[in-house]
């Protein structure tokens, strides 16, 4: 279904408008002034239709601080002249960016290497954040995902079957902000069945300033896998789309994580606060539950299974093939297989996990175990088998004292 919200066709009509012209001198201030009214209109014909939409919201309040910076007035003609334009492929190809649009050389110079994090959203939806805590949602609708000084994520979730709770990701949307002479403000959006290796204006990288080369997207896998590199904020995107639905992996410094001008009162950003309570699902105990049922059905008659559905047995068997390490990524599988009875979730599960390999820079950390988040940072407890070595020793420690004793 076609969004009536026509944000990226303004976007893109005030790119076309404006192409080259970075920073307009004063025999070209009235012409851009133009361009940003005609821009300023576009979102107005389109504010009703676009009210929850992230990329307009944004796009409202750049034209509002570009409007102050170039002293434009809010009347006037609203033609779209087209301004001077670099040589062809000059904005596509130039590879000399300036330092400050390489996160690792400008802002850390002259100290340690920066600490990267990963969060990644997949299946139904499952979410890693930050702090490495895994929480299944429900999260239906719009939600962001991350936002701070740098960058807005924002996911727009939908019910895989109708009537169900299970949820998964059929829309994002990512805009990078315009920062310093590195890259322009840009936009890029992924919906179910199109996964654009271009932001929405038609560009690969950061536009015309001198550091454009500094973001820009590389596609691996034709509709299938695009990566965004944003080296001037040291980051790293990698958006999926597996089956109909959409996954999200990213790899972002700590600095750049909290680059917030009011964490306090920001609000939800999944990436870093996780969930709220009354969203989220606790997986594991529903497995139990469906565990228990299949026992309990074999014992009984077994009523006939529905095309493609799976029951305990068979999901954890589908699982196992593509995730042999019986994870948090393999017990969502499961529960994914479980709820939806389509098998691209337990190929999700695996990219999410081979993201995870990629991106997150504590190799001791890429499983997750359901003990995990009750032990201190470093330490994982896989399963009961950790338990029972805790007991044994401290019998042997007992017994050798017992020994001391006698």
């Amino acid at each position: 279904v076609t969004s009536p919200c026509k944000i990226l066709k303004c976007n893109s009509e005030f790119w076309a408008a404006t192409s080259g012209s970075h920073h307009p001198g004063a025999e070209e201030a009235p012409e851009f002034c133009t361009a940003l009214r005609a821009y300023a209109h576009c979102t107005r014909r389109t504010a009703r239709t676009c009210r929850g939409d992230l990329a307009y919201h944004s796009a409202v309040h750049g034209i509002e601080d570009l409007m102050v910076q170039h002293n434009c007035s809010k009347d006037g003609p609203t033609s779209q002249p087209r301004l001077r334009t670099l040589p062809p492929g000059d904005s596509q190809e130039r590879s000399d960016s300036p330092e400050i649009c390489h996160y690792e050389k400008s802002f850390h110079k002259h100290s340690a290497a920066p600490n990267y994090t990963h969060c990644g959203l997949f299946g139904d939806p499952h979410l890693r954040t930050f702090t490495d805590t895994f929480q299944t949602c429900k999260v239906q609708g719009a939600w962001p995902l991350i936002d701070n000084n740098y960058l807005n994520v924002q996911v727009t979730n939908t019910p895989v079957l109708p009537g169900s709770a299970a949820t998964a990701t059929s829309k994002l949307t990512i805009i990078f902000k315009s920062f310093q002479e590195c890259v322009d403000q840009k936009v890029y959006q992924a919906e179910m069945d199109e996964l654009p290796a271009a932001f929405a204006d038609g560009s690969k990288n950061g536009g015309d300033k001198h550091g454009a080369n500094s973001l820009k997207i590389t596609e691996k896998v034709s509709g299938q896998h695009i990566e965004i590199q944003a080296k001037y904020i040291g980051t790293t995107i990698v958006v999926r789309q597996v089956g109909r639905y959409l996954t999200f992996a990213v790899r972002m410094p700590e600095e750049v994580v909290n680059a917030v001008e009011d964490r306090d009162s920001q609000g939800l950003y999944l990436c870093l606060r996780g969930c709220p309570l009354n969203q989220q699902i606790d997986f594991q105990s529903v497995r139990s539950a469906q565990a228990t049922e299949g026992r309990a059905r074999r014992k009984g008659p077994s009523p006939p299974a529905p095309p493609q559905a799976f029951t305990y047995e068979t999901a954890t068997a589908k699982c196992r093939e593509k995730l042999p390490v019986e994870d948090l990524y393999f017990q969502s599988c499961v529960f994914d297989l479980l709820t939806t009875g389509d098998v691209n979730f337990m190929l999700a599960a695996y990219y999410a996990l081979e993201d995870v390999k990629v991106l997150h820079s504590n190799k001791d950390k890429l499983h997750l175990y359901e003990r995990t988040r009750d032990l201190a940072p470093g330490n994982t407890a896989p399963s009961g088998t950790s338990a029972a070595l805790w007991v044994l020793l401290l019998l042997l420690c007992l017994s050798r004292c017992w020994l001391c004793l006698l």
